[in-house]
């Protein structure tokens, strides 16, 4: 019997693996996703199952050990585990910003070498940027340095809210090699787990996605060999914002899955609560509500699979739609969180249903990989140019 085509998906294989995604979320994720954030434990037994059934490696390219699959359907994987378990959904997520900027500036050596570990999941990747007194102009500020001496650089700074930082195996490092370039003399490196003066500091407690490490890394005369640069000096600033492109749309995938998976539960409790002697969702009241999150989701998924296919044709306007995506998502998933907390009433706001839950994490989405204030200054800016 042929299989039915998933109505997003664009082929018959990618339809294939996001059953598979399903199956897996199904019987694996979602049972989880609540002692996951009450532990806040990363869930090893979860970055092993997804590295098993290849999601770890999605849009790296064959030759470097990855599935060589497109941006859509790497955001449309990450949507589906997000609708369960958003830390969950960020050791997908995390893996393929950890590797982006070796995908990006690495030389083939640093891709052979880096790469598959990376895609088979032998080895998790993290991205280091954001500092203490940089956040939004994070590359204008930075104060973390990194030193020519010989054959190596010596890096000297902290880095702060570096998700996945302390069950990382290799770290691309953002660091100034040019004091008088301003962001124009960042570098970047890759530091691997091991190298001495590579510490873990402090892990933050959130308000959300609490499976997700997130942590203070300190360089302590870090010592890196000049073979683990991407690209040449001053190109750190070129890199991270080529990043950003695609790092950006995976956040609103996490956004809009967990907007999706609230929605998805909040409307199964409409079907079945019931009052005044018939179920509430057909209260116009709260008919309307879950009229208005469905078309929301819908509004924010479509934007989002364009802005995908746009990473994967390399589009010119890539940044402009990645904030679009990202900008969209973040609001939906925490409007529609809010939402689904107030159809279930008090049954929502207690820790025993998942909307609370899903509510606590939808908030970071309007935070990380840029602001929802900074989307809109690339928007506009993109739009109107700048001075």
């Amino acid at each position: 019997m042929a299989m039915a085509i998933d109505q997003h998906a664009t082929s018959e294989e990618e339809a294939m693996m996001l059953a598979v995604v399903r199956d897996l979320v199904s019987e694996k994720v979602a049972p989880r996703a609540a002692e996951i954030d009450e532990s806040g434990e990363f869930p090893w037994d979860l970055k092993e199952l997804f590295a098993q059934n290849d999601l770890l490696g999605i849009p790296i390219p064959e030759e470097y050990g990855g599935l060589g699959g497109s941006f859509v359907t790497y955001v449309k994987v990450v949507e589906e585990i997000a609708k369960a378990c958003a830390s969950s959904s960020l050791i997908v997520a995390v893996q393929e910003l950890g590797m982006l900027p070796i995908l990006i500036g690495g030389n083939d050596e640093q891709k052979k070498r880096l790469l598959p570990t990376i895609a088979s999941g032998k080895k998790i990747a993290a991205y280091a940027l954001t500092e203490v007194s940089s956040g939004s102009d994070a590359l204008g500020s930075m104060r973390t340095r990194a030193e020519k001496q010989g054959e190596n650089y010596v890096l000297n700074g902290q880095k702060i809210w570096i998700t996945n930082g302390s069950v990382a195996d290799v770290v691309c490092v953002f660091a100034v090699t040019d004091p008088s370039a301003g962001s124009r003399g960042v570098s970047a490196f890759v530091v691997e787990k091991g190298m001495p003066g590579f510490i873990v500091g402090k892990k933050e407690k959130k308000m959300g996605i609490r499976g997700s490490p997130t942590v203070e890394l300190v360089f302590d005369n870090c010592v890196v060999p000049a073979k683990n640069r991407l690209g040449e000096e001053g190109e750190g600033f070129k890199i991270a914002m080529k990043v950003l492109d695609k790092s950006r749309p995976g956040i609103a995938a996490q956004a809009l899955g967990i907007a999706a998976g609230a929605l998805e539960y909040a409307t199964n409790y409409a079907k079945e609560r019931e009052a005044f002697g018939k179920p509430i969702g057909q209260h116009q009241g709260v008919g309307f509500m879950l009229a208005d999150m469905k078309t929301e989701v819908e509004a924010a998924r479509l934007l989002l699979y364009e802005a995908a296919r746009k990473c994967d044709t390399g589009a010119p306007d890539v940044s402009l739609w990645a904030s679009m995506a990202k900008l969209k998502c973040g609001d939906v998933a925490m409007s529609v969180t809010t939402d689904a907390v107030q159809v279930l009433g008090g049954f929502g706001y207690s820790a025993e249903y998942p909307v609370e839950r899903m509510m606590r994490d939808a908030k970071i989405t309007q935070i990380y990989e840029g602001t929802q204030q900074i989307q809109r200054l690339v928007i506009a800016r993109a739009m109107v140019g700048k001075r």
